[in-house]
């Protein structure tokens, strides 16, 4: 499995979402997601994001990272969608999107400017 990690020390193993198919599915239907894991967006260009938790069951931190591997935004703690129509999250200019278990951006210290290193 890819592994993703921080400057500042804390890393993920990560499931990657690199087609359209992938993205639209993300972590939906999901009832657990270890506190080392989580899921790596990858899109083609740095554009602003928009992202939902429809049909998402656990609350999740979304980072959104630029082009330069620099977090640029953190959507802390966004709870499941419990009714239709749900809330849209859009984001500053990104190219990748990290989803990991709620509370965990804070507690393990990632934040904006962070940066993030894709090697595996």
């Amino acid at each position: 499995m890819p592994h993703v990690s921080f400057d500042s020390g804390v890393s993920f193993d990560v499931e990657i979402a690199d087609s359209m198919d992938e993205r639209a599915r993300g972590l939906m239907f999901r009832e657990h997601l270890d506190d080392t894991a989580g899921m790596l967006f990858v899109f083609d260009d740095e554009t602003p994001r928009s992202f939902w938790m429809k049909n998402t069951l656990i609350p999740l931190d979304m980072i959104f990272i630029n082009s330069n591997l620099t977090v640029v935004e953190v959507k802390a703690n966004v709870l499941p969608c419990e009714s239709d129509p749900c809330q849209s999250y859009r984001s500053l200019p990104s190219m990748y999107v990290l989803e990991i278990n709620a509370n965990l951006a804070e507690n393990k210290g990632i934040r904006v400017g962070s940066k993030l290193d894709l090697r595996e």
